[in-house]
């Protein structure tokens, strides 16, 4: 445990955010050096081991199952504790709280407005009106509900719920391939929010794959993935359709582990992860092969500018991405103009 103790330390004593980033607005045909595979292979890497590309998502899905009732000590394993902090400065970033409270105040001014008006002409009623805005956030992977209840929390939709009869403009999709990972959040958020947002579907659990995602067109304003991304076969075809589900004008935030910029940090962490993950997971959830995988899977993910590389060749513009943690994990994003 005294490995543990030193990475958090110095995790915690470290800038969360790197003031070295990269930004761009414009497209790249740059390729990525990255070992992560496209389904077009007929192998791929689960971990280290190479399998057939057909396989992978099942491996993938065994690797969950498992895990999914102990998944936040699996995370706590992974990052010394310090996930947490990492995923509220990342939800932070996404500007919720703001943008809902506008978007509220804007849709009940124009619903007075246009009440108003009827009186006024003495008119018969009218249906509501369509142009109120909506803000509908999709987290893909996120079955444990970890992201959506900081972003549910973010833009106070309880209390929302609570004040009106009315449907939210604000709305939470967790999508996640694991049925385990997905029934372990409606538990958690049945105990944090009772069954009132789930019931109004201001807050829905999907099953569903990041590469062919259950929805259509432009349905969203923003779409995150946190911790989810190194875990999908065809990474491309995933950063695609997300660029396919989300609006003009919306967003794509993705949070994941990365390659540390500085070398003895990367040394510490190496040892860490190989020595002391695996034997946690063994003791934590009984399962040394999981947690083994969840190391394997980090090393053999795209490092930071081959990951921005792919995010541009999506279609998404103004991407940049933000180290934390000296590039222990990193925030990239972009734009679907």
């Amino acid at each position: 445990m005294l490995a543990a103790q030193r990475i958090s330390s110095i995790a915690r004593l470290m800038c969360f955010r790197s003031t070295t980033y990269s930004f761009s607005s414009s497209s790249s045909s740059s390729s990525s050096s990255s070992s992560s595979s496209s389904s077009s292979s007929s192998t791929t890497h689960f971990g280290f081991t190479e399998v057939p590309t057909s396989e992978k998502e099942h491996h993938v899905k065994s690797v969950f199952t498992k895990v999914a009732s102990s998944y936040d000590q699996m995370n706590d394993a992974m990052s010394a504790g310090v996930h947490r902090i990492w995923k509220d400065d990342f939800t932070a970033l996404a500007g919720l709280a703001a943008s809902s409270s506008v978007i509220r105040e804007f849709n009940a001014s124009s619903t007075q407005s246009q009440s108003q008006s009827q009186s006024q002409t003495q008119s018969q009623p009218q249906p509501q009106s369509q142009s109120n805005l909506s803000l509908d956030i999709l987290d893909v992977a996120g079955g444990t509900g970890d992201i959506a209840f900081r972003f549910v929390e973010q833009m106070e939709m309880l209390q929302h719920s609570r004040t009106t009869s009315l449907p939210d403009c604000c709305s939470v999709t967790v999508c996640d391939i694991n049925p385990g990972m997905l029934s372990v959040g409606r538990q958690r958020a049945v105990e944090k929010y009772g069954s009132t947002l789930l019931d109004s579907e201001a807050l829905k659990f999907v099953e569903g794959n990041a590469e062919s995602l259950p929805f259509p067109d432009n349905s969203f304003d923003l779409y995150t993935i946190s911790f989810g991304l190194r875990n999908v076969t065809d990474v491309p075809k995933a950063l695609r359709d997300a660029y396919r589900v989300l609006k003009p004008g919306g967003r794509f935030m993705v949070l994941e582990f990365s390659e540390p910029v500085n070398e003895q940090f990367r040394a510490i962490y190496d040892a860490y992860s190989f020595n002391v993950i695996p034997k946690l997971g063994e003791v934590v959830a009984g399962d040394r092969d999981s947690y083994q995988y969840l190391v394997e899977s980090i090393r053999k993910f795209y490092r930071q500018k081959e990951l921005e590389e792919e995010v541009k060749k999506a279609g998404f513009t103004y991407t940049k991405y933000v180290n934390y943690t000296n590039g222990l994990v990193a925030v990239h994003e972009g734009w679907k103009l």
